[in-house]
This record gives C-alpha cells, structure tokens and sequence, in this order.
C-alpha cells in the first residue's frame, strides 16, 4: 500500500470513534447521508433543472409573446389592452419605462439554477438587451428589456419560473432520515446493551470481582455463543482453582505436621543447645519458605472484594518505619478506602514497602485515589535495580546479586506474589528510578 494511503488510514483511524455504540451508528449514518446525497444530486441536476428550465421557456415565451404585440399594434391607445391581458391572462405585471440605460447587473447568488437559465432563455428567445433581479424580492422576478424607444418591465412570480416545491422534497428527505435514525438508534442500542454486559462480566472477572447477578447471555446469537463460552470458561478456571487450593491445603497440613514432629523430635532429644539450635533454626527456615511457596501458589482469588483503608494500613507501616529506624513519609490524595481483596492487597503493599524498608533508609509512599483507579507510589534510597533487570526480578526464584526481590526467608517470591496479586485486581506494578536514587515501584489498580 502507498505511503500515502497508509498516512490517510492512520489519520482516519484516529478520528474514528472508539466506542462499539458511536461506530455502529456510523455504519448505519455514514450510508444513508451518501444515499439521500446521491438522490439529491440526481434531482437537482435532473428534475430540478429540467422543471426550472421549461417554467423559465414559458415565461420567457409569454414576455416575448407581449414583444411581439407591442411592436405589431406600436399605437399608445393599444398598450394599455395589451398590459392588461399580459396581466390576466399571462399572470405578469407589465409597464413601460422612459428609455434610460439599463442598471448595471446585480450579484448573483452562488447557487441558483434560475440565474443560469432564465437569463439564457431570455437571450435565446428575444436577444434584446435584458436587465434580471432575481435576488430582491424573493417571491417576485424582475425582468426588464430594452426596446426601441423605451424599456419594458415585467414582474413575474418567482413560482412561474422556478421549481419551488424543491423545498418540499429536501423536508421530505430530512424527515425520512429522522425517521430511519429513531428507529436504528434504539435497535443499535438494544444490540450492544448485551456486548457491554459481557464486556462488563469479563472485567469483573479479570479483577477478582463477583459475575454481575443480573448477567446472562442475551442479544444476538453469535453475542449469546460468546456469553455462554464465557461462562463456562469462568466456571472451568473457578474449579481448577477450587482444585488446587483443595490439594495445596492437604499438602501444607501434611508437611506441617512433618516439621511439628521434626520439632518434637529435637526437643525430646534435648542434648546441647548449640547441636540442636541450628537444626531448628533449619526447620523454622523451612517452614517459612514452606509458607512462601503455599502462598504463592495458592494466590488470594478466593478472598472476596471488601474496603481497605489506606489511612489504617500506612499507620502501620508508619509504626514499622519506627521499629526499624527508617525515615518515612507517606500521603494520600482523594478517598482513603478502596474496594479491592483487602488481605491480597495488604500483603501486596507490605512486599513492595518490606524491600524499601530492607534496602532503602528514606521511603516515601504516595496514594493517588481518583476516577476509578489507585496508583501507589514507592520510592527508596536504597541500590536499586539496573533497567535491563526490572523485569526479571518479577519471576519467581530469580535473584540478583543485590538481591532487592528477596523476602524475609529468602525464596525470591516476593515481588513475584506481588505483581500476580496486582495483576489479579486487573492492575499492573512497574518499576524505575526514584528521584531519591534508588527504586521507585508504581503499582496501579482499579478502585
């Protein structure tokens, strides 16, 4: 494809509506206005000036017509019977003027099929020197035409030589279109009510949120396909997800008991407290990856939507700032509650804050709550992440050598849990570079 066209694409496709509802009612618009245009056209170049143009020979003949009877009959005495039977019989208005030069010739209006052809018939029929005003009166014409000793004037009704129900058709056309758009407007409506719904389903499900109860599959039968599809395909991932928090919870119940014995064992031995100290600091190390691993598997889906507190949450963190002696500041702007799965989104907070605590002495945490979406801001001065490995340190077990995705028990899961449970709420984290010169962590969900 040209350059060109390529460019004009581009252009038409950002002015385009993006809504499903605005491009709908432009495809049924778009073909209507070019229909009535073309019909339009058709007329006006067809009927219209045809009617026009055999009004306009008409008069034009009645005007020559009154000519031909004053030069025939040149007595004064008979030019008073012939006006009067131009006016009775011919509908003109006629009278005689003193032989002065004709006015100059008046602007034209810039879109008038009379000003093309009655001038025309008017030198085609009589070839005298004429003088037309067509753009005074609008509902009379005047006409004059210079004889041999004097100039006659007629006035004409401009509906004698002028199509004038043109005005009718173009309501009519107008009225049509009104009518086909109030009938298509609702239709259209009424199609894509049960896309929005399902749209609406589907976000609801990607965000952690319960199906909308008035939600079932409606609309058209492709619209109705989609919705039961995607019904199902909720119902499949809720099972599987029922499954594998079923088999996570039996297999942290059993290796649970399998380290209480391995506690028990150490403490019935009993002997020195240096021997068995670091076997159960092993068995706590062990049990806290345990809880890592569980917790990362296992997710928080099953948690249901609720109000968090902002305000109560940085309290807390405020008051760990202190235990750990780091310099910490915090601020909120708009609403302090959000709707989200409160314990997923605090243990979200509390990994992304934990590394800024770990690494960084100054953490500032700024909450910007406002038209439906929550953006949490971190920043530390700590030694932050080089750019070419910001992503990596989202997968799971991955470490650096400063190792900043690190939790507590070292498994390398903490910024992983992090962005599953962002992404869980239909939100994304991202990371750069802090004005503070460490790392800066930018999580942004919907509220």
């Amino acid at each position: 494809m040209p350059r060109g066209w390529r460019r004009f694409w581009r252009l038409v496709s950002f002015y385009m509506p993006k809504r499903l509802y605005a491009r709908s009612l432009i495809i049924v618009i778009a073909p209507m206005i070019l229909l009535q245009s073309v019909i339009a056209y058709v007329f006006l170049e067809r009927h219209w000036q045809q009617m026009t143009q055999l009004l306009s020979q008409a008069v034009v003949r009645d005007i020559a017509a009154v000519i031909d009877l004053m030069e025939t009959y040149p007595r004064e005495a008979d030019y008073a019977n012939i006006i009067r039977m131009a006016q009775d019989r011919m509908q003109l208005k006629v009278d005689l003027l003193p032989p002065d030069p004709l006015p100059p010739p008046g602007p034209k209006p810039f879109f008038s099929i009379l000003d093309d052809v009655l001038p025309a018939e008017i030198t085609r029929q009589i070839n005298r020197p004429f003088w037309i005003d067509t753009v005074g009166n609008s509902n009379v014409i005047e006409v004059r035409i210079q004889l041999e000793n004097k100039v006659l004037r007629v006035f004409v009704r401009r509906s004698q030589a002028y199509a004038s129900n043109t005005i009718v058709f173009l309501i009519w056309m107008v009225g049509t279109s009104l009518v086909l758009l109030l009938i298509a407007i609702p239709f259209l409506r009424n199609q894509i009510r049960p896309i929005l719904a399902l749209t609406e389903a589907a976000e609801s499900f990607g965000k952690g949120r319960p199906m909308p109860r008035d939600f079932r599959p409606r609309g058209a039968e492709e619209v109705r396909r989609a919705g039961f599809a995607f019904i199902q395909m909720r119902e499949r991932i809720e099972r599987q997800m029922e499954q594998r928090t079923a088999m996570l919870t039996g297999v942290s119940h059993d290796l649970r008991t399998v380290l209480t014995r391995f506690k028990l064992q150490l403490a019935l031995i009993g002997g020195r407290r240096a021997d068995t100290e670091a076997l159960n600091q092993d068995i706590q190390d062990m049990q806290s990856m345990l809880e890592g691993y569980l917790a990362f598997a296992r997710g928080e889906a099953s948690e249901d939507q609720g109000d968090f507190d902002l305000e109560t949450y940085f309290q807390k963190l405020r008051d760990e700032a202190t235990l750990r002696k780091r310099k910490l500041t915090t601020a909120i702007s708009g609403p302090r509650l959000v709707h989200v799965r409160p314990n997923a989104f605090e243990r979200l907070l509390s990994n992304v804050a934990g590394n800024a605590f770990r690494y960084g002495q100054i953490v500032d945490i700024k909450a910007v709550n406002s038209r439906g979406s929550l953006v949490v801001t971190i920043d530390d001065d700590g030694p932050g992440i080089p750019a070419d490995k910001r992503e990596e340190v989202f997968k799971p077990f991955v470490r650096l050598d400063e190792a900043r995705n690190l939790d507590a028990s070292g498994t390398g899961l903490g910024l992983s849990i992090a962005r599953d449970i962002v992404r869980s709420h239909g939100g994304d984290i991202t990371l750069d570079d802090s004005p503070q010169g460490g790392l800066r962590a930018v999580i942004r969900v919907p509220s």
